[in-house]
């Protein structure tokens, strides 16, 4: 088989290196195309164009497959923790115990924020959307770590700003939950772990103790597994372009967490709440929406439900629906909004139309289902999700630097007028 690619342009045909991947994904290297050739190539979206060759990742949507460095997204959510995958994703290979109880160790030890931080927190009016409030927090870091700033520095550097912003989003996130909510913060409790400690910020109060459910907690470190990475993504995607810059970490994270914030991306399963809640105000007629969903002509659509990248099941989802349906038998949640969830989970698991168009319940669905029962608000839901995404973040800004990818810098095709001469105002 050819190792090259020919494009031909008004007759004349150019030859284009192919890469192919370890997956035996192929690709045309277009990079010196219009260097050759004075045209480039034009894909909204960068829908099918890779921006990288990356080691981080592998997502096959039509086959349903995830997995990170090579472990599928199945045993790993089995058999490993959120932390221990965190480790995988940054440094490339699973870590030994002496290196993970190391790991966890250093995570430990920085949990705490300077207090200065409270000053900040209270500078936001009440109705600041959490999202924004954690990525203008993130970004405040490099005030606090001003060496943070140089991402040439030694790796030592490079790594203690990586535990700390591994150590230091739970506390960031809860801690402006609560001032969100005016209840006295939570100081984190190094003798838990990692999804322990956020739910006893989150939810402990000073004049009582707090003790997670233990089915709580291993449904939280199962949905911070999940998300913890799924390639170039949007918000991946802006983490490295805007690192390529040489942005300090940090900087490219809080870019990161404003592009999970748009509905489109990690808004999704706040979007399934809200409609929930809309159904239920309509009356809770579950049928009848399945039918709106159906009508092409109806505005209608359902959230949720099916993926624009698998285009089978999200493998993710099937291992979170056992979690959610765990949290819900454990906690006894009596809630109607719930109940509707499970109504359309139920028509859409046989309802033909559903199943042929394989718009099965996803990810958002159950992750939105789980954050309801515990309690989070539906604010908060994206914050959740920008905790399991950073350590995801975090290896894609480290491979995009260890790489030393060029600056991030998109072609147009221009549209609009062409030459002309300017007129003073008076003769307009």
């Amino acid at each position: 088989m050819s190792n090259t690619a020919e494009i031909k342009v008004d007759g004349k045909c150019y030859e284009l290196p192919l890469v192919e991947g370890s997956e035996k994904e192929k690709a045309i290297d277009i990079g010196k195309f219009r260097a050759q050739s004075g045209i480039i190539t034009l894909d909204y979206g960068f829908k099918n164009t890779g921006s990288t060759q990356s080691a981080i990742t592998f997502l096959d949507g039509e086959k349903g497959i995830l997995r990170y460095r090579g472990y599928s997204i199945e045993q790993l959510a089995e058999h490993s923790s959120f932390l221990e995958v965190a480790y995988l994703l940054i440094f490339g290979e699973l870590p030994s115990k002496e290196e993970f109880e190391s790991f966890k160790d250093e995570i430990t030890h920085h949990t705490l924020i300077h207090e200065d931080f409270h000053t900040i927190l209270e500078g936001f009016p009440s109705a600041a959307h959490p999202m924004g409030v954690l990525s203008s927090l993130v970004t405040a870091m490099t005030a606090f770590y001003p060496k943070s700033m140089d991402p040439n520095r030694s790796w030592d550097e490079v790594r203690l700003s990586i535990i700390r912003i591994l150590a230091k989003l739970p506390t960031l996130a809860a801690f402006s939950y609560k001032n969100k909510i005016g209840h006295p913060v939570m100081y984190p409790n190094n003798k838990l772990d990692y999804c322990s400690n956020f739910l006893h910020m989150m939810f402990g109060l000073p004049s009582q103790d707090f003790e997670a459910n233990p089915v709580v907690t291993d449904a939280l470190d199962k949905l911070l597994i999940l998300h913890a990475d799924h390639e170039q993504n949007c918000s991946a995607s802006t983490v490295r372009i805007v690192g390529s810059s040489q942005a300090s970490l940090y900087a490219s994270i809080s870019a990161g967490i404003n592009a999970l914030w748009g509905p489109l991306h990690g808004g999704a399963n706040q979007a399934v709440i809200e409609m929930l809640e809309n159904i239920k105000a309509d009356g809770g007629n579950v049928e009848k929406w399945m039918d709106k969903a159906k009508d092409k002509d109806d505005p209608f659509r359902l959230m949720g439900f099916g993926h624009r990248v698998y285009k089978n099941f999200d493998p993710r989802a099937r291992i979170i629906k056992k979690a959610a349906d765990d949290v819900l038998a454990a906690l006894g949640v009596n809630d109607p909004v719930l109940d509707i969830a499970k109504g359309l989970e139920e028509v859409a698991l046989r309802d033909d139309y559903f199943v042929e168009r394989k718009l099965y319940p996803n990810v958002d669905f159950y992750s939105g289902i789980i954050y309801r029962a515990l309690g989070i608000p539906t604010e908060m839901f994206t914050v959740m999700f920008a905790m399991g995404r950073l350590p995801g973040w975090i290896a894609q800004w480290r491979e995009m630097r260890e790489n030393k990818e060029p600056i991030g810098r998109p072609r147009q095709v221009y549209v609009g007028k062409t030459e002309r001469d300017y007129v003073p105002m008076g003769n307009r």
